[in-house]
């Protein structure tokens, strides 16, 4: 019987109710949007590197091993030795490692020297593996493998040349431009740091700076190919590593042997609590987010408040002929709190539908410009705390109508 005569009330006054309908499900969209959006960006920020379980360079900050070793922001405080590199992965526990070796640029996008084990292992959001959209791995010397933004933002192709600039300013006039570069693949988009960096071989490190010392360039010295063909190109040094354990029940194991290594000052980290971190200094912006769509549906709820109120005056006729046949006060006050939940209830299904349906379609837009892996899934735990709200919100809201209502009743 409320129901009943809930929907036809709100029939009556279809127009007024249509446009509160529609701002209730903006506010409801953007809330609800929001925290998916956020529950969604701090998963895949998480995921920016999978399945490595132990990042290990020079001594330093957690955080900031972990900024130039995967978003390749800031350079480290010093190199550590291929010997110790050698030493570490010689272990029988471990099961793979990529070497990284930063300091390069090209036009403002950071050049990392690596190896081929680095497309066979390295992942990214849920254990996704690179792919190429053309080309494959490096093989020779001076073969280069771009980032998809790189060639995007460049216009490059496969078979292009270019050169190296030594450092890693946007603007560089020390450049290796007696070695350049082939381009040989081109990896697919995947959102991460990955987008915006060269990849060329340890070895192609080595040969651009084989004649080179402290920084600068030995005047009249050139090495030719064939020439650097015949050397050992094993690096001194390397700037960090990334590790895969055969078991995760030695990662504590190997991460206290590694911060303990005697030969030079180490440390490893676990690149999910290091991401965890990063993520806790950039709760202001997720709480701004937060704090914007509540506000946006605080107004929503004060105009369906405002809405109900105004009708109240409109319906003095139908509460009195409510009040004629027997309602209590009580029944009109429940009759109007039940119309502001119709239209809550209807205002978030439409949104739900609406959000599902935007996600949906938006899914690989969000991962390959702004790495968001954003799942079509919107129920989960949160949701429906946000969802709670929402109801809590709108009955409290409109108690001032209900009120008025029963007030009104009241006197008759």
């Amino acid at each position: 019987m409320f129901i009943k005569l809930a929907l036809k009330s709100l029939f009556n006054r279809k127009g007024s109710v249509a446009l509160t309908l529609l701002a209730m499900v903006v506010s409801i969209f953007v809330l609800l949007g929001v925290e998916h959006i956020r529950h969604q960006a701090k998963e895949s920020f998480g995921n920016t590197v999978s399945g490595v379980d132990l990042i290990v360079g020079a001594r330093t900050g957690s955080l900031n091993l972990l900024l130039y070793s995967v978003f390749r922001i800031g350079s480290p405080t010093n190199n550590l030795s291929w010997q110790s590199y050698e030493d570490i992965t010689s272990n029988a526990n471990i099961d793979w490692a990529i070497p990284i070796s930063l300091g390069d640029s090209h036009k403002g996008y950071r050049v990392m020297g690596t190896s081929r084990e680095y497309f066979k292992y390295f992942s990214y959001g849920a254990q996704r593996s690179l792919k190429f959209s053309q080309g494959a791995a490096f093989n020779n010397l001076f073969d280069l493998v771009l980032g998809s933004q790189v060639a995007q933002q460049l216009g490059y192709k496969l078979g292009d040349t270019l050169v190296l600039s030594h450092g890693i300013a946007a603007t560089s006039f020390s450049t290796h431009d007696d070695k350049p570069f082939t381009v040989v693949g081109i990896l697919e988009p995947t959102g991460t740091p990955v987008d915006q960096t060269l990849h060329v071989s340890l070895q192609g490190i080595e040969a651009i700076h084989i004649d080179w010392q402290q920084g600068v360039k030995i005047p009249g010295r050139s090495t030719s190919e064939q020439q650097l063909q015949q050397l050992d190109l094993t690096p001194k040094s390397i700037t960090a590593f990334m590790v895969g354990l055969e078991s995760k029940m030695t990662t504590f194991t190997i991460q206290r042997s590694i911060n303990q290594y005697s030969s030079e000052p180490l440390m490893a980290i676990l690149p999910g609590v290091a991401l965890s971190e990063l993520w806790q200094m950039m709760s202001m912006i997720e709480n701004i987010l937060r704090l914007i769509s509540a506000l946006v549906f605080i107004a929503a709820l004060l105009g369906l408040s405002a809405l109900l109120l105004v009708s109240i005056r409109e319906r003095q006729q139908e509460i009195n002929l409510l009040r004629s046949i027997g309602a209590s006060p009580t029944f009109i006050f429940i009759l109007i709190e039940l119309e502001a939940l119709l239209i809550t209830l209807v205002a978030t299904g439409v949104a739900l539908i609406i959000l599902c349906g935007t996600i949906f379609s938006l899914q690989d837009i969000l991962a390959t410009q702004f790495g968001l892996f954003i799942s079509a899934n919107i129920f989960y735990p949160s949701t429906f705390v946000v969802m709670a709200a929402i109801f809590s919100g709108s009955f409290i809201a409109c108690c001032i109508p209900a009120s008025a209502a029963f007030l009104k009743a009241q006197q008759k």
